[in-house]
This record gives C-alpha cells, structure tokens and sequence, in this order.
C-alpha cells in the first residue's frame, strides 16, 4: 500500500515537470535541452535558500525566478543571437552545471533538519503529504495553463508554435512568444526541481542528468494512453500519464531490476511508448488487409 501511495505522490509531483516541457516540446515545437540545467538549477537555488533560513514558499518562488532567467537566456541565444534550437539549450544547460555548483557550495546539499513545504504535513500517514502537495501544485498549474491558453495571448502563443510564419503576417511577434514560453516552461521546470529536492529530502547537481527522458515519457505515455483529447485534457492526461510511468517503474524494479538502472529503463520506456502507435497503425493496416483480401475471396 505504501508502495501505490508513493507511486502516485511521486507521479503528481513529476507531472509538474512533463506539464511544463509540454509547453515547450509539444505546443512550441521547441526540443529545450535547457530542462536538464533547469531543473536541479531549481532544486539548488530552494535548497540553498532554505539552508540559510528562507522560507520554503519563498525559496521555491526563487526557484522559480531563476529557471525563468535560464529559460530567457535560451530564447535569447535562438531569437537574437540565431543559434541553433539545441545548441542553444545545450550552452545553458551547461552553464548550468557551474552555477548550481556555485550555488550548493558543494555538489550535494541536505535538508535533515529543515524546514520544507512538506513540514507541516508531517502528522500525515507515510507518503500522503507527497500525494496532498502534488495533488494541489499540479491543480494549481494546470488551472494556469488553462486559463492562459484559453486567452490571447495564449491563443497567438499556440499559433507561433503551429505556424510561425503566419503568426508573423497577422503581427504576432514570435519571438516575444518564444522567450515567454521558454521563461514560464523553465520556471515550471526550476519549481519541479525545488519541490522534488525538498521532498527527496537533498540536492545534487547531477540530478538534472536524464530528466527530460522523464518528462518526455509522461507526454508520450499520456497521448499513448489516452488518445485524441482537447487541449484541456491533455494537460490532465499529462500528470496520468506521469503517474502510469511511476507505477511501470515500480512494477519493473519489483521483478527484481536495480535502481541504478532507471535512467536505462526510462528510456527504453519512452521508446517503446514511441513506436507503439506505429505498431497499433501497422496491425490496423494488416487487418484492413487482410479484411479485404477475404471480400474479395
């Protein structure tokens, strides 16, 4: 039981980052390598805060900030400096690596003996208070990303994505739309990376290694999963779908698999979740094939 509850906390938590890579990856169509500065970027800034006295909130409002900036810097070096997508998001992901560090002071920072955002609900049964601030974060951000797609500027911000060079003959400026939507995405993201540090307890400035594989499986998998939806319900097949991928994780390392392994095993997950609607297409096109071979018998 306290495996399930721990899947499910885990996967709300996460879900918080696969809703803001979706931003970027699915509506922008912007492959950001920025994610994996951001995220322990994040993750270090709370950390380090809430070691000098800070309050938590505040600290992951910090977070916040600061993975905003990074994400403005990448939107930065493609729009004005007319750097490449990936290179781009690359060269600050690498910064990032010098700058946690600078951060943390060290490479990896506890929290034994803090106070965090899980604090007060310490009188809660094992693993609820994950579950009770996952739950509500995840409410929270996706009632954001509703109501600001759902506006004009959300709606010039969908088109820059779709169709770049129309979004400029109507007078969108897309590069405005570009470094916003990085800023929030990678804001999103440092958030992610604050509230998972403060829940595993530390921080480590290599915890950012793999983490767009996860993000990326809790978009795939919720799309594999769930089908055509709106775009409403795709933001909440998202935070399903992280959790799907946390309870495939447990069953995986319960047959016996290493922890060590996971980042292996996440992306065999996400390709396999890939390729899986092109063998639903090839099994559907081998039964129409075979239907019409038998009328025409």
């Amino acid at each position: 039981m306290n495996m399930i509850v721990s899947a499910i906390g885990q996967g709300l938590l996460w879900g918080i980052l696969g809703i803001a890579l979706f931003l970027t990856f699915r509506i922008l169509n912007f492959p950001d390598m920025t994610v994996e500065g951001t995220f322990p970027l994040g993750a270090a800034t709370a950390v380090s805060l809430i070691t000098r006295g800070v309050s938590p909130i505040l600290a992951t409002l910090a977070a916040f900030i600061a993975g905003a900036l990074a994400g403005g810097i990448t939107g930065l070096l493609y729009t004005k400096g007319k750097i490449p997508i990936l290179l781009s998001g690359i060269l600050v992901m690498t910064a990032c690596l010098s700058v946690n560090l600078r951060i943390l002071g060290s490479s990896n920072v506890s929290l034994i003996g803090k106070r965090t955002i899980f604090s007060p609900f310490a009188g809660l049964p094992e693993y609820f208070d994950a579950v009770f601030i996952g739950l509500t974060m995840v409410f929270i951000v996706t009632l954001i990303m509703i109501y600001f797609l759902q506006s004009n500027l959300g709606q010039a911000f969908i088109v820059t994505g779709d169709n770049p060079i129309m979004a400029q003959s109507i007078g969108i400026r897309t590069d405005q739309m570009t470094n916003m939507g990085l800023m929030f995405s990678n804001g999103l993201i440092a958030i992610a990376g604050a509230v998972i540090a403060q829940n595993n307890g530390y921080a480590d400035i290599n915890m950012g290694i793999g983490i767009i594989v996860i993000a990326l499986a809790s978009i795939i998998i919720g799309e594999v999963v769930f089908g055509e939806l709106t775009m409403n319900q795709r933001l909440i097949a998202i935070t399903l779908g992280s959790i799907i991928y946390r309870f495939v994780l447990l069953i995986v390392l319960q047959l016996g698999f290493s922890t060590n392994d996971l980042n292996l095993l996440s992306a065999i997950i996400l390709a396999f979740c890939l390729m899986l609607p092109r063998f639903s297409q090839a099994l559907h096109l081998d039964r129409v094939m075979k239907k019409g071979l038998f009328v025409n018998d």
